[in-house]
């Protein structure tokens, strides 16, 4: 039975996260419009601004998550759940599967790179690239989850910032080529790169950790 109801409750939640989600790889798409022809180390910059904004959104989402769930947690794992939970998912959300879509999309994504960039520079992978933005913000994430737990407008804050966040990273590859076939490809590649991450992140991946089968009946909207 608590298999059944934690899937029920994920099901659900991916149905219901999917319009949010199509709204804010709409901004994405506007974003990539309006800046089209930014370039390369502003984009850079602005990547890692919302970046580790999102990082700090999820981490309090999914500790706060695992909190509620949880009956006297330690914070010693609330903050192992929420750090590994956001660094995790936000990489994935934020640069692997865009720096996917860039290179499925035929983009530079090497323009400003020098020859002997490793992988961490070319995907833009944060917790290495940017460590000291990025792990003292999951950090931060997971204290501010600790002290005081919520998780409406972190969830949804958050679902707009990766968005932004995979935008700039795209527009990075772009190299100010923004052709009509980018642009609809590279909505395709918003909404897939946040939908699922951002719900593992926020739901699937701190109920592993649940033990009671009422507590997973919780729903977070």
């Amino acid at each position: 039975m608590q298999r059944q109801q934690k899937l029920a409750t994920i099901i659900s939640e991916l149905k219901s996260h999917a319009p949010f989600t199509l709204f804010g790889a709409s901004t994405g798409i506007v974003c990539m419009l309006l800046f089209k022809n930014l370039e390369h180390e502003t984009s850079y910059r602005m990547f890692y601004v919302f970046h580790p904004a999102h990082v700090v959104l999820s981490a309090m989402v999914t500790a706060t998550i695992f909190q509620l769930h949880t009956k006297r947690p330690k914070f010693i794992v609330v903050l192992l759940v929420g750090f590994f939970g956001s660094i995790g998912i936000a990489t994935l959300s934020d640069s692997l599967i865009p720096h996917l879509g860039e290179l499925l999309l035929g983009m530079h994504v090497n323009i400003h790179s020098h020859e002997h960039t490793g992988f961490a520079e070319q995907a833009h992978v944060g917790f290495i690239e940017g460590w000291y933005l990025v792990i003292p913000a999951a950090i931060a994430g997971v204290l501010i989850a600790y002290f005081r737990p919520k998780t409406k407008f972190p969830h949804a804050g958050h679902v707009l910032l990766s968005m932004w966040a995979s935008s700039f990273h795209m527009l990075m590859a772009m190299g100010g080529q923004l052709s009509t076939w980018r642009l609809v490809s590279s909505f395709g590649f918003l909404f897939l790169a946040v939908w699922l991450p951002c719900c593992i992140s926020d739901i699937i991946f701190p109920l592993l950790f649940v033990k009671s089968p009422a507590d997973s009946l919780y729903v977070h909207h």
